[in-house]
């Protein structure tokens, strides 16, 4: 890669601008045809990292980004925050329009995509849109582009506006279903573990939340008819099934001490 003076790390380079290209939506389909090269040509300029100084200005404009920006992200210096504000939360809370368009973006889609599939077309969209920028959710670029200002992985407050108002209700619609089909799972398993496997399945389930993510990054560059939504729900605590609770002999062990989980 031919670039001017000192710089990030070419393959950190190139990957802060495949997260700009997905945060807008654009597949390779698509900058291969405003860059006017082959669909196949674009693959292996991002995958290898070969090329031009002009290439890479004209990727970074069509992601609607800069080569500095591009830069700094490289090498950590721009950071995206990973929890909003109370303010923000509470703003989304209120308004399930507004949610489900910060939900989209966040998950890829681009403004256009969005307005094809939902009913947040012409004034409405671009109020919204301007509702998130006004909140630094996002930053409003010409022609309804947006660039976010909150990491992809974000996480939701435990107890904050959003979980309040929409939690449970998430909760019950995902597990009003049987999981019968080709594309669903469901396990449950209780068992009695020790402290310190509770802790080894705590931290593996969190290295997978994290690989869902990873997927969701990695797939955000495929067009929305070749994606589909799938909710996973991943959980422990200390637990006993009430039955168990109501039969425990009264001279037993007591029950609900550390090390019972599902």
């Amino acid at each position: 890669m031919d670039l001017p003076g000192p710089t990030a790390d070419p393959s950190a380079l190139i990957d802060a601008l495949k997260r700009a290209l997905r945060r807008q939506g654009l597949t390779y389909a698509v900058v291969a045809g405003r860059m006017r090269l082959s669909e196949a040509s674009i693959k292996r300029m991002l995958s290898r990292g070969r090329l031009s100084l002009a290439q890479l200005l004209q990727l970074a404009e069509i992601a609607g980004t800069d080569l500095a920006e591009l830069a700094r992200q490289a090498k950590g210096g721009t950071r995206l925050p990973r929890r909003l504000s109370i303010e923000q939360e509470r703003a989304l809370a209120a308004d399930p329009r507004l949610l489900l368009l910060f939900h989209l973006l966040v998950s890829g889609r681009s403004v256009d995509e969005i307005a094809g599939d939902f009913e947040l077309r012409g004034t409405v969209r671009t109020l919204l849109l301007a509702r998130l920028d006004r909140l630094g959710l996002i930053e409003l670029l010409p022609s309804d582009r947006v660039r976010l200002r909150i990491a992809q992985d974000f996480a939701w407050r435990s107890d904050g506006p959003v979980r309040r108002r929409y939690g449970a209700q998430v909760l019950r619609e995902f597990l009003h279903d049987r999981f019968d089909g080709e594309r669903t799972l469901l396990r449950f398993e209780v068992r009695e573990l020790s402290e310190a496997s509770i802790e080894i399945l705590r931290r593996k389930l969190q290295r997978l939340s994290a690989e869902v993510t990873e997927l969701a990054e990695l797939d955000a560059e495929l067009p929305s008819g070749r994606r589909r939504s799938v909710g996973v729900a991943l959980a422990m605590r200390p637990w006993v099934f009430s039955l168990a609770e109501a039969l425990k002999s009264k001279d037993g062990p007591a029950t609900g001490e550390p090390g019972r989980t599902a």
